[in-house]
């Protein structure tokens, strides 16, 4: 089945799944579940990295930059000013103008602050990012950051790190439906049923870290989450049947022979046709 990319300001991506860099036991277990996703964009947090140093003891180094684009992010920012000022970091070290916004508005939660969020995105549009917003689960607040000029929203399946899954599949479902840019599910994916899932209620894309790099192993899990995206991807283009409340016959009524009067009255066969014998 033929599909179009996905579009992500001039960016045109084949994979829909985003993966991310932090968590890994090692840096080779990295590399080799980003070659097992299929990703094309993997998201580095600006604020936890040295963006000079491209050595191979950095994180940087471990990242082939001519396969992914790298999508920085201002996680770890609380207030909008900080995340505003992560973005520039971020474009002054040579990355492109994309930026995944997050404001952290709880500690213990990790949830986003929309209020702040939007005003970050607003600042950072009118500066030329193309903002991807990390955001919850609200029609109202997406709708506001597309007003703002944000290349996709990113709602929350779940909380960040949690693994539950989509906890609320009719907001997300009603927020796909309420914008018109991309929606890419963020935050909470635990296993590859989670990404099927999202890519069945209309999700564009599904952006995870935590889900693969905690996995017991990293790279069969990102090839899995990989399957699971494209799988969940295909089953919503082709349309799933609608949920009835009782059973349909999978096999047609209509033109059915009858059968043999001494079954349909529910009588035991004859003798002889038990035993095999004809009269």
């Amino acid at each position: 089945m033929n599909d179009t990319p996905l579009v992500i300001g001039s960016h045109r991506l084949t994979s829909r799944l985003i993966v991310g860099t932090g968590k890994y036991a090692s840096f080779d277990i990295m590399r080799a579940a980003h070659d097992a996703s299929g990703a094309q964009m993997v998201t580095v947090a600006v604020r936890r990295v040295d963006l000079n140093d491209r050595s191979q003891q950095s994180l940087l180094g471990w990242i082939e930059t001519d396969r992914y684009l790298i999508l920085p992010n201002t996680a770890g920012c609380y207030t909008a000013d900080d995340a505003i000022r992560a973005a520039r970091l971020g474009r002054a070290a040579g990355f492109s103008n994309l930026v995944k916004l997050e404001v952290i508005g709880d500690e213990k939660t990790l949830m986003p602050d929309t209020e702040a969020l939007i005003h970050a995105t607003n600042v950072l549009v009118n500066e030329g990012f193309v903002v991807m917003p990390y955001t919850n689960d609200d029609v109202v607040v997406a709708r506001k950051l597309q007003a703002a000029g944000a290349a996709c929203v990113m709602p929350l399946a779940a909380p960040i790190g949690s693994g539950q899954g989509v906890l609320n599949p009719l907001t997300i479902r009603l927020l796909i439906e309420s914008v018109s840019i991309p929606v890419i599910v963020d935050a909470g994916v635990g296993t590859a049923s989670d990404a099927a899932i999202a890519m069945e209620l209309g999700a564009d894309g599904v952006l995870m870290n935590t889900g693969i790099a905690g996995a017991q192993d990293p790279v069969a899990m990102a090839r899995a989450m990989r399957l699971a995206v494209e799988a969940g991807r295909l089953a919503y283009l082709a349309g799933r049947i609608p949920k009835k409340p009782y059973a349909t016959a999978s096999s047609p009524t209509t033109g059915v022979v009858s059968p043999p009067p001494h079954l349909s009255s529910g009588l035991p066969l004859p003798a002889g046709e038990r035993e095999g014998v004809k009269g």
